[in-house]
């Protein structure tokens, strides 16, 4: 490819609206180009590393026995209808009217449209297992679209769908997937961890994320670094503390706080640890008041709470809740003194302290020396509410918890039978009786592989891309090459020959200065440069410079060819 026959737009400057470095990125190198909130053109140049990015997952996933289909963007409401979701998904979802007034969605992801096509199309054992995937673009109405791609509206998805006569089959399926990802991530050249998810909306019984390590990334992952354990934080287990509960070893006693509403202010003010305070958060479910207890040190997690059958999902209460039921104001509430009615969940750390710190339901004080049984009513549920911190135990007992940042782009599924039973999507077993299907369900997020890839690998001068999925995997870079005659030969047999043994090669023939044209080399993240250039031919020798490497090494022009294979092959 000559860069005179191709569109490279590259700008000094990102935007000053772009957020993370993988949109700067991808706005300078010229890949993409914003049209509205969360909608983007993907350019020339940015179209090559997606497409890069699909080949390699299809063929995995052909590679797996998984099937390509192509279903409609444009979905009717009666299948959203029928499994309950054109009312629970929410304002993300959009929706649509026909000339006719007739209700449809653009479609965020696909399972009622795939399970139609199976209730249609199967209807013995002897048609399972299935797998059908589509490589699309999804549209999901963000209230707030950011970073880019990373999370726009409009985005390029690959999802699979499975079909099976038995959950032992889904299984077998879900670890062929499990491995098939993997694969795919590998040859992304990506480094990344599969870990244990929450199902959430999708539902579905097992689960397992693949992130991208970066530091820039919005999940939190807990692993352990002596095991194979990782697991998201919304899901990873605080186990109980070891130790049993310590015996009282003060007395109760007021303490006067004025304007510290805060655990860590209460805790400096009184000159202790802040893993001694308790912090009191105020919930309603169904319409009823709820007190949740956590470690001053420790954080809510949502996702747990949300999943205990007596309180999700809750809501957190508002002040003037707060004040009706507990006759104070936030920031001093605390479980001593309630009245019965007023449910107490405690988190399993909580429920195991003695002598702790919380507020007195009085507005500027604190209480000191609190103890269970003592001092206040056991709580009434004991449950793992939090999220877990660096050095918590591994829940699989063989170590310690470290956590890292990861930026989501792959989630697999055990769906089981929600949608085909909602559905209706049966088939006839080896006994002759109907049975809903069984079904997995494994997505990835095809745009947001290329901005975690930049996330993960960048430096100062722009995007270092794997060699796998770079826009070009060899530059020439002719300095002179429009005054050079024996420059412009040079460079075109070199182009010629390493684009006639397959590489992906470009030619830049532009008229630029050296230092105009590296500049746009490194940024689009080429990994491998040839300089040619009048003084080096003199001496038989071209320059090489990987794009990791500190500096350019001289090569004789006649092995260069041989060298570069040599390069790529390794």
């Amino acid at each position: 490819m000559r860069a005179t026959q191709f569109l490279i737009a590259t700008l000094r400057e990102a935007p000053a609206d772009a957020e993370v470095v993988s949109h700067r990125l991808m706005l300078r190198a010229g890949m993409i180009r914003r049209l509205a909130g969360g909608i983007y053109s993907w350019m020339p140049l940015g179209l090559r590393v997606l497409r890069k990015v699909e080949n390699i997952i299809r063929e995995e996933m052909n590679r797996a026995g998984a099937i390509e289909i192509l279903m409609p963007a444009v979905i009717p409401a009666e299948l959203w209808q029928e499994t309950g979701r054109w009312e629970k998904y929410g304002p993300e979802l959009l929706r649509i009217k026909d000339r006719h007034q007739r209700d449809f969605v653009i479609g965020p992801t696909h399972e009622e449209v795939v399970t139609d096509i199976a209730r249609r199309e199967i209807g013995s054992y002897r048609q399972l297992p299935l797998h059908l995937y589509q490589i699309q673009a999804k549209f999901r109405d963000e209230i707030r679209p950011r970073f880019g791609v990373m999370r726009g509206r409009e985005f390029l998805m690959k999802d699979g769908y499975s079909f099976h006569a038995s959950f032992e089959d889904l299984q077998r399926e879900y670890r062929n997937m499990h491995d098939t990802y993997t694969r795919i991530f590998t040859r992304l050249g990506l480094g990344f961890r599969a870990v244990a998810a929450d199902t959430g909306a999708i539902g579905g019984t097992g689960s397992h994320e693949f992130h991208v390590l970066a530091d820039s990334g919005e999940d939190a992952i807990a692993f352990c670094p002596e095991s194979d354990y990782a697991a998201n934080v919304e899901l990873a287990e605080a186990l109980a503390p070891a130790a049993a509960r310590g015996a009282p070893a003060e007395a109760m006693r007021t303490v006067a706080t004025p304007g510290k509403t805060r655990c860590e202010e209460v805790a400096a003010l009184l000159g202790q640890p802040l893993a001694r305070t308790v912090k009191a958060i105020a919930v309603m479910h169904d319409e009823r008041f709820c007190l949740l207890l956590l470690r001053g040190d420790h954080s809510l997690n949502e996702t747990k709470a949300g999943k205990l059958p007596f309180l999700g999902p809750f809501r957190f209460a508002s002040d003037e809740e707060i004040e009706r039921h507990m006759g104070c104001r936030p920031g001093y509430i605390g479980p001593v003194g309630i009245t019965r009615d007023i449910p107490v969940i405690a988190d399993r750390a909580v429920a195991q302290m003695s002598d702790f710190i919380c507020g007195a339901n009085e507005a500027g004080h604190h209480l000191t020396g609190v103890n269970w049984g003592r001092d206040l009513r056991e709580p009434d549920h004991v449950h793992d509410i939090r999220n877990v911190v660096e050095g918590d135990p591994s829940p699989d007992g063989k170590g310690r918890l470290s956590i890292c940042r990861g930026i989501e782009v792959g989630h697999i599924f055990q769906l089981r039978t929600r949608y085909s039973e909602a559905m209706k999507a049966s088939f006839v077993d080896e006994s002759g009786q109907q049975r809903a299907m069984e079904m997995g369900c494994y997505g990835i997020g095809v745009t947001r592989v290329v901005a975690a890839a930049i996330e993960q690998s960048h430096d100062a001068r722009g995007i270092v891309f794997p060699r796998a999925i770079a826009p070009f995997e060899i530059a020439i870079a002719p300095v002179g090459y429009s005054k050079s005659q024996a420059v412009r030969e040079a460079a075109d047999a070199l182009h010629a020959d390493l684009a006639g043994a397959g590489f992906d090669v470009l030619l830049d023939d532009r008229d630029e200065r050296p230092g105009a044209m590296f500049a746009d080399l490194e940024l689009i993240g080429v990994p491998h440069r040839i300089t040619i250039g009048e003084r080096g031919l003199k001496e038989g020798t071209v320059e090489y410079q990987g794009r990791r490497d500190a500096g350019a090494a001289r090569i004789p022009l006649a092995e260069i060819g041989a060298f570069v294979r040599q390069r790529l092959a390794s």
